[in-house]
């Protein structure tokens, strides 16, 4: 590209992704209206974050899109129909356009994860394959459009990010890093699951305890020894 990547917002990331996503698994609805735009975006499953958007703000973002030649509209029917030009404008092949798909309308990702995400739009033979993609991405010449992330304690593989909102905040950081729009929230659901976890035990142990005294009492009424 000639000109800088523009930083995108989540609203303007989500109409991308899902444009990209929909050109794939439903090919004889795309380009897409704007009606089926707005149920896309706000889709419960296959997205992190989920999002409660309304048609004008993902009018704004496609006209926004638009400004950057990323979005392209046209009239059919009685409707306009828009859809992307990812491939067009970053110059990479479709294999990569489909990771970043999944990187903007999931968040971050494994490469096992990207894999299986990237299922219905496209069979990667195996992992390397798929690592090998992301590493032209983030050694693109023209600007790096994903980046490896530092591998979360207790992780066995490191996830991978997109760049297209700029550099992702540090999930380190917790509640106050998983700001604005929300996009890497993932971590915060771990932290929500450690703490269901200590619960769980800490609700065992009690009842641990109560079995115990229950033990103790039926085993005195009976004259016998705990350890018998």
């Amino acid at each position: 590209m000639s000109t800088p990547l523009p930083i995108l917002s989540l609203l303007e990331t989500r109409v991308l992704g899902v444009l990209a996503e929909k050109q794939r698994t439903v090919p004889d609805s795309y380009p897409l209206t704007l009606n089926s735009l707005v149920s896309g975006c706000n889709q419960k499953t296959s997205r992190n974050p989920v999002l409660e958007l309304t048609e004008s703000q993902i009018q704004s973002a496609i006209d926004s899109l638009k400004g950057y030649s990323l979005v392209a509209e046209s009239s059919g029917g009685r409707a306009f129909r828009y859809e992307h030009n990812i491939d067009r404008v970053l110059r990479i092949p479709s294999q990569s356009v489909i990771l970043l798909t999944v990187l903007m309308l999931r968040g971050p990702q494994t490469a096992g994860e990207l894999r299986i995400a990237c299922d219905r739009m496209h069979n990667f033979a195996d992992i390397s394959s798929v690592e090998g993609f992301l590493d032209e991405l983030a050694e693109r010449p023209a600007g790096a459009l994903v980046v490896k992330l530092a591998r979360l304690p207790g992780a066995r593989e490191s996830r991978w990010a997109h760049l297209l909102s700029g550099q992702p905040a540090e999930e380190v950081a917790g509640p106050a890093g998983a700001s604005g729009d929300g996009a890497y929230a993932s971590h915060d659901a771990s932290l929500g699951e450690v703490a269901a976890l200590k619960a769980n035990v800490a609700r065992l142990e009690a009842e641990v305890a109560s079995l115990k005294a229950l033990v103790g009492r039926v085993c005195s009424e009976l004259g016998i020894s705990e350890a018998g």
